[in-house]
């Protein structure tokens, strides 16, 4: 079973992976392929039967690399609300990773 902290660490290696993409995939040929990309796999899987608010918190947060605070003044939001949509997120994922 999955944990919250799993995720959270997880979260953390998508962001690293999706800020050095191209670093990640020009290396797959010389050293193999980094077990973080099934880790993207299996997320991204999961993330495509998410609501699209939740959806979009992944994408934003964990693909393109915003904070909380700059997707809130981004979607004129709250950070309490992005707060808590990634919360939702996180219990989705819970939820739905295998």
């Amino acid at each position: 079973m999955i944990t919250l902290e799993k995720i959270r660490n997880d979260f953390k290696d998508i962001r690293v992976y999706y800020a050095q993409k191209e670093l990640f995939n020009k290396s797959s040929d010389i050293v193999g392929v980094n077990s973080v990309i099934e880790k993207v796999r299996k997320y991204n899987d999961a993330i495509r039967t998410a609501p699209p608010r939740l959806y979009d918190v992944y994408v934003s947060l964990y693909v393109n690399g915003f904070t909380q605070e700059s997707l809130a003044r981004d979607r004129g939001y709250s950070s309490k609300v992005i707060y808590l949509l990634n919360k939702k997120l996180i219990e989705f994922l819970l939820d739905n990773l295998k």
